[in-house]
């Protein structure tokens, strides 16, 4: 349970004194619009009409048949700009012009939230100042090209590890300056209270559907739920209907190179607790608290800290963390490709990769498994070439 900002001991507010002002303002809009009438009105439109809303529960066939289990995905790969980001983008947008909020900032990490963020600022007509790491921006070349043509601009960090982390930094710094006219959309469950309620709420929308959706097609609940976590947004939105049920739920870091390297990204199954970008979480850090750099093939993934309602859930036991290293990502962008004809982000691909090991488990089968698609995988399309051996 949340209270004042925290899950537990986890979340709070660890900022300078300057954003306090900002995080309050913050505080007050979404409590006094979460439920009011006509912003709920013009946000279900948005989601509806521009970001296509609701998205389809997908009954995995060729999958099931292999595996021997009721394989269900739920395709937030088929929203407007390629992941569920949007959805926490509108929503966010919306509250920044009802606050009369002029511009809009983010940090992207994969280049997904940016999209969502850069798309949502151009239907709004609010200018977009994206920042993002340089490595990522190597790596996600194509993403900064779709941000830039949407009206954004995008920010090169070559600080620290040149990547998410790194680009929140950023973005807290541009904030800290600009609070009277700027709205910092944080693309995940992570930073200073409000903003992990505020993006699960706008994300919640994916387990609301999702429950009415099996519900529709099985007359029960599922066995067991999965999603992959970097801040863990995607997965805190599907896991929120779904709490109080009996339900497995599964949440799958970036294993990358192992847990046993020092090059992965598994705060959860790894990390320690300590304050990263304004709350109380699992990070991962050295012995002197210093924050170490995260690893993972997908860039959403290789972020060191993750959403405080994580480490709550961990801690009690609802939720077990697993993770999966970037060979087995591989293999399950390939697998879901091969099979069902749907490629998913590599980000996505750990889901689905430990969905196969899961599966195969005699224990498991014939159970009904559903993942949760976060994102299509057009913008991992040279990484994994390159990584595959393919020549492009």
């Amino acid at each position: 349970m949340i209270k004042n900002g925290k899950f537990g001991k986890y979340g709070g507010i660890f900022v300078p004194e300057l954003l306090i002002p900002a995080l309050e303002e913050l505080e007050s809009a979404f409590f006094k619009y979460k439920d009011h009438g006509r912003f709920n009105k013009e946000l279900d439109y948005y989601l509806r009409e521009f970001a296509g809303r609701p998205t389809p529960l997908y009954f995995a066939s060729n999958l099931s048949k292999k595996l021997g289990c009721k394989i269900y995905l739920k395709r937030e790969d088929l929203l407007h700009t390629g992941a569920h980001k949007i959805n926490n983008t509108l929503g966010q947008g919306l509250l920044a012009k009802y606050m009369g909020k002029k511009r809009l900032i983010a940090e992207t990490g994969a280049g997904q939230h940016g999209i969502a963020t850069a798309a949502v600022g151009a239907m709004l007509k609010m200018p977009v100042d994206v920042y993002m790491g340089a490595e990522d921006i190597e790596r996600q070349k194509l993403n900064v090209f779709r941000m830039e043509i949407s009206g954004a601009k995008v920010i090169p960090v070559n600080t620290g590890s040149k990547t998410l982390k790194d680009a929140i930094n950023q973005a807290m710094r541009d904030w800290i300056s600009n609070i009277e006219d700027t709205h910092y959309l944080i693309g995940s469950t992570v930073g200073p209270h409000p903003y992990p309620t505020i993006v699960k709420h706008f994300q919640s929308i994916i387990g609301k559907e999702t429950k009415q959706q099996i519900l529709e097609k099985e007359g029960e609940l599922p066995d067991a739920i999965m999603a992959c976590v970097g801040g863990g947004s995607n997965s805190i939105g599907i896991f929120s209907a779904f709490i109080e049920d009996n339900v497995e739920l599964i949440g799958v870091e970036g294993g990358g190179k192992g847990l046993k390297s020092d090059e992965h990204g598994a705060t959860l199954c790894k990390g320690t607790t300590g304050i990263l970008h304004g709350s109380l979480s699992k990070v991962l850090q050295n012995k002197d608290g210093q924050i170490k750099e995260a690893h993972s093939v997908s860039a959403g993934l290789d972020y060191p800290g993750v959403g405080p309602e994580h480490s709550y859930l961990k801690e009690i036991g609802r939720v077990k963390y697993v993770a999966i290293t970037d060979p087995e990502a591989l293999r399950g962008f390939q697998l879901l490709s091969k099979y069902e004809g749907i490629m998913p982000a590599l980000e996505s691909a750990h889901a689905i990769a430990y969905m196969e090991k899961y599966a195969k488990k005699p224990e498991n089968k014939g159970k009904t498994i559903i993942v949760n698609l976060s994102g299509r995988g057009d913008k991992d399309m040279f990484l994994a070439a390159k990584l595959l051996g393919v020549k492009t």
